[in-house]
């Protein structure tokens, strides 16, 4: 047997360690030259290992979700044609095998005899109390009774009287109500509605997601963040954009809000270069850039990504949007690379039309600001003395108060708006 060595190799850029989240082999699988083995994480990229050699795979060095440092032997592949011995192979460290857990599922629960549970189309049977009196259509009881009944939902008519002359005592309406009440749950757990739920899932929090809990921890953790809500009026930019997007939408590409916000928060950045910025922790020095690399925070089925869209300042409207599709595309597709995510100076969020009314974003750590929008909605406006419809947007903006004070990024926020108020500046 000719037994290869793959280690986890040197990825650049300084990196000393990767998490290993996915295996594409298995022990025993004949792999070819360059076939990939493996991906492992850095950063937010994700890296694929090839394999230098072609051969069967003899042991999984390292589990899924383990952070693997660069140099550790990962796999062992024969390259031989000769058969891996029993005694061979016991000489070689294997990884703990990689299971899937699956969610506990519950005991299966008796089935209740039929007898016991009436059929839903049928009423509620009368309940006849120690076999005296039976229901009657004018029920006799006393004003607190009445009142109680009301109160319970009870019909009266349907509840047995053990009183003098069939008069409904209190005990009688309280007796039926909980004999009525066994019967109604019953019938409710029928459909399984309010049957009680036993089952539970453990997830190992690994890859992307234990990048982003990583950098979400580590933001929360450094920056004493503080939030600016601002409303803004986007009933004329709405109709400039309607108006742009049926001239030139079929030539130059559909212009959705986010260049308009683009190009008004790199006009802004001119009179507020405090906002973009990133803060150095360890030295407490701050770097201010006349360069905007702005980040634009998108959902991909992994979870939360932010690739940067470099020199935003260089870009018109149009040229914002087909920017803003290419980054969106690469990193939902798995294809952005670290330069692709990373060297942000501000960053863009946005829940499109689930937006809601307010939100708290989360600075992208180092940065010193984030910027996020939230949906937009019509409603009845005070303009030039007359009640009139107009379309509102909040923007909700979040910003590290070690380094913006809040008058700046009042003032940093109220010139994004007036801009987009008057959304013809935009296009000067």
């Amino acid at each position: 047997m000719t037994l290869q060595t793959i280690k986890m190799p040197d990825i650049g850029e300084g990196i000393a360690e990767v998490e290993l989240v996915a295996w594409h082999v298995k022990v025993g699988d004949v792999v070819a030259e360059d076939q990939i083995l493996a991906d492992v994480m850095t950063d937010k990229a994700t890296v694929e290992i090839p394999s230098h050699v072609a051969g069967t795979v003899v042991s999984l060095n390292a589990a899924v979700g383990q952070v693997v440092a660069v140099g550790t032997e990962i796999i062992h592949i024969n390259s031989s044609a000769e058969p891996v011995l029993p005694a061979q192979a016991a000489t070689i460290i294997e990884a703990p095998a990689q299971t899937e857990q699956a969610p506990e599922v519950p005991e299966k629960q008796p089935e209740r005899p039929a007898s016991s549970s009436p059929a839903a189309s049928e009423p509620a049977p009368a309940v006849s109390v120690s076999g005296i009196g039976l229901c009657s259509s004018h029920p006799i009881a006393a004003p607190a009774v009445r009142r109680l009944a009301w109160e319970w939902g009870v019909d009266l008519s349907q509840v047995p009287a053990t009183g003098p002359a069939g008069r409904i005592t209190q005990a009688d309406l309280q007796d039926y109500a909980t004999k009525r009440s066994d019967i109604n749950s019953c019938l409710r757990n029928e459909d399984g509605r309010y049957k009680a739920m036993e089952a539970q899932e453990t997830i190992p929090v690994i890859g992307l997601r234990r990048k982003i809990a990583q950098k979400m921890q580590e933001a929360k953790r450094h920056i004493p963040h503080f939030t600016y809500v601002e409303e803004i009026d986007v009933t004329e930019l709405e109709e400039l954009r309607a108006r742009l997007n049926t001239q030139y939408g079929a030539s130059r590409g559909r212009l959705t809000l986010l260049p308009f916000l683009m190009r008004a928060m790199v006009l802004a950045v001119r009179d507020h270069p405090e906002v973009n910025a990133r803060y150095d922790d360890d030295v407490n020095q701050l770097t201010r850039f006349s360069a905007v690399h702005l980040g634009i925070a998108t959902q991909t089925s992994g979870g939360l990504m932010v690739p940067v869209i470099r020199h935003a300042e260089t870009l018109d409207l149009w040229a914002s949007a087909a920017a803003v599709l290419r980054v969106s595309e690469a990193a939902r597709s798995g294809r952005a690379t670290r330069e692709d995510l990373s060297g942000s100076t501000l960053t863009l969020t946005s829940l499109g039309a689930l937006g809601g009314i307010v939100s708290t974003p989360v600075i992208n750590y180092p940065e010193v600001a984030i910027v996020g929008t939230n949906r937009i909605v019509e409603r009845p406006m005070i303009k030039s003395g007359l009640v009139t419809a107009r379309k509102m947007m909040n923007l909700s903006s979040s910003f590290d108060h070690r380094v913006v004070d809040g008058m700046q990024a009042a003032e940093f926020i109220q010139q994004i708006r007036g801009t987009l108020e008057c959304p013809g500046t935009l296009l000067v």
